[in-house]
Order: structure tokens, then C-alpha cells, then sequence
């Protein structure tokens, strides 16, 4: 009778990698999309408050392997807006505090151009990622 192994894994036999899609390369041009989405996900943040970064991780999580170019944007875009979203927050509250004595509302304006480079920047860095020179590209 013959050893039928069934599917059943011995410890002394090696290991097998788990099977499942393998990821290809990313052409250059999905590169630029990628790395260009991941900057424009701060314009959720006009509508979810908060979530722009997360969908940059999300990017970064998914082609963290596959591409560097992509995950260095990703990762770029995520750090780049939650430190803008917390300066933001400490900003308008400040703001918003300040309106109460008057003198906040000379904050107002100053708050809106704060807001409106921050939203200006991340599409002029999607630019130059879907160009492909942004920040991390070497010459």
C-alpha cells in the first residue's frame, strides 16, 4: 500500500509558498497614475473631513511591494496630510475660539488661504507625480 499524503504537511518537509495571485510589475504609466492618486486623495477630505490619508495608505499598503516609486509618493502624500489636517484643526480652533473676543475674526481670512494652499499643493504634487518629477526623482 502505497503513503498517500492527502494534503496532510510533515514537519520535516519544507514549506511551500501560499499559493495566490502573484503581482506584476507596474508599467511606468501606472506608476505615474498610482502615485498621482495618491496625492489627490486629499481632495476627500473636502467631503469626509479625514480620510484622505487613509486612502493614501491604502495606495501605499497595496504597491508598498511592487513599486517603489508609488509607495514613496503614498507614503509622502500620507505623512504631507496629516500633519497639514492637525495643523488645520489647531488652526480654525484657534480661530473659532478667538471669534468669540473679536479678534479671531482677522483670523478668518488667513485660516482660508491656509486651507486653500494645502489643497492647492497636494494637486500641484499629483502634477509633478503624474509628470513624473516629483520629489523623489532623481536626475
Amino acid at each position: 500500500m502505497r503513503d498517500e499524503n492527502y494534503g496532510i504537511q510533515r514537519d520535516w518537509e519544507p514549506r511551500s509558498a501560499a499559493p495566490g495571485p502573484v503581482a506584476g510589475p507596474v508599467s511606468a504609466a501606472d506608476e505615474r497614475s498610482w502615485a498621482a492618486l495618491a496625492h489627490l486623495s486629499a481632495l476627500l477630505n473636502l467631503f469626509t473631513g479625514f480620510l484622505g490619508p487613509v486612502a493614501a495608505f491604502v495606495v501605499w499598503l497595496v504597491y508598498r511591494e511592487r513599486s517603489s516609486v508609488v509607495a514613496r509618493h503614498a507614503m509622502r502624500s500620507v505623512v504631507y496630510q496629516s500633519v497639514w489636517l492637525v495643523a488645520l484643526f489647531l488652526g480654525w480652533s484657534v480661530t473659532f475660539f478667538l471669534t468669540a473676543f473679536v479678534v479671531g475674526i482677522l483670523l478668518w481670512p488667513v485660516m482660508g488661504v491656509l486651507t486653500l494652499a494645502f489643497f492647492g499643493h497636494a494637486l500641484y504634487e499629483a502634477y509633478l507625480a503624474y509628470r513624473g518629477d516629483g520629489a523623489f526623482v532623481y536626475h
